[in-house]
């Protein structure tokens, strides 16, 4: 059977891991598969089946929701298409089920480029490429978007990786997360105010039990250190998996679902660490967002390090 994610993009590199191995998809640009020294650091899924749970896919113009799918745009509403029916928003962007060409091609690396072209709820035209490059430290994630419309466009973006530490199921990790505020949601997922973790369950600073979550939640005020911050999977035996943003990842969404179809066909517990530039309804409350003027280019950077393997 053909893969129904498109082509599939193979590159390998020695890290200071050991061997990694990294496989991108045609559509949504995403990540299907990450190894290193042969043991699996992010959740895989088989080339012929569909993207589970939005797994490594790449979020442009925005990540997570929009309340409803509308928005306010110069005093006008505009209307999004409803992505997530069952909760009536629109969700993770433009580009999650279309193709992205290729540019750039290595042993190592890869570069595959998408436009977002002016349509319904969303009248701005975008150029986006996405960057994947194994190199010493492991895989990093360049991201460019460049505004080619005549008027200034409003800009977000994330990821949807699910981390992984080899063979040790995603109950047994400890996931540590580098934020300080929890992102309040009603039962439709969209924000209605923020709340310190301090004292509360959604603190996950001090490393929490994978088996012990629930979470489908994002967070803010993450901690930087050096321009980066840093959330981590880890297993008893030292083996860690660390995800990392540069100074725009200021958010991060951590999801827990407990029916994730695991590759041998059998639902799991899996964990996605998700980088966001905006939380959930940015493009409503405009926090997060980039206004990106015509001609210009954003950068945004990201990775996943493997240590211990």
């Amino acid at each position: 059977m053909d893969a129904v994610t498109g082509i599939q993009y193979e590159l390998t590199a020695e890290t200071k891991a050991g061997p990694a191995r990294v496989v991108v998809t045609e559509v949504a640009a995403g990540l299907r598969v990450y190894t290193v020294n042969g043991q699996d650091v992010t959740e895989p899924y088989p080339e012929t089946a569909q993207r589970p749970k939005g797994c490594g896919a790449i979020l442009v113009p925005w990540p997570n929701r929009v309340r409803d799918g509308r928005w306010q745009y110069q005093g006008e509403t505009l209307q999004l298409a409803l992505t997530e029916p069952a909760k009536g928003n629109a969700i993770h962007g433009l580009l999650r089920y279309a193709p992205y060409r290729e540019t750039a091609h290595t042993t190592s690396s890869i570069t595959l480029a998408a436009t977002v072209f002016p349509q319904l709820g969303y009248p701005f035209h975008l150029d986006s490429s996405v960057t994947y490059d194994l190199s010493d430290d492991g895989l990093q994630v360049t991201h460019h978007m460049r505004n080619v419309g005549a008027t200034d466009a409003p800009v977000a973006i994330g990821a949807h990786p699910y981390l992984r530490v080899g063979d040790v199921p995603s109950g047994d990790l400890t996931l540590t997360a580098a934020a300080a505020t929890h992102v309040d949601v009603d039962d439709r997922s969209n924000p209605v105010g923020e709340t310190p973790v301090e004292g509360t369950g959604y603190d996950l600073r001090g490393g929490r039990r994978v088996g012990e979550l629930d979470l489908d939640d994002g967070f803010a005020d993450v901690t930087m250190r050096d321009g980066r911050v840093e959330h981590s999977v880890a297993a008893d035996d030292g083996r860690r998996v660390t995800l990392w943003g540069d100074e725009n990842m200021r958010f991060v969404q951590v999801f827990t679902p407990h029916s994730f179809p695991g590759i041998d066909g059998e639902t799991k517990q899996a964990v996605a660490i998700e980088p966001m530039t905006a939380p959930a309804d940015a493009l409503n409350s405009g926090i997060g967002i980039r206004w990106l003027a015509p001609g210009e280019t954003w950068t945004v950077r990201w990775g996943i390090r493997a240590d211990g393997f």
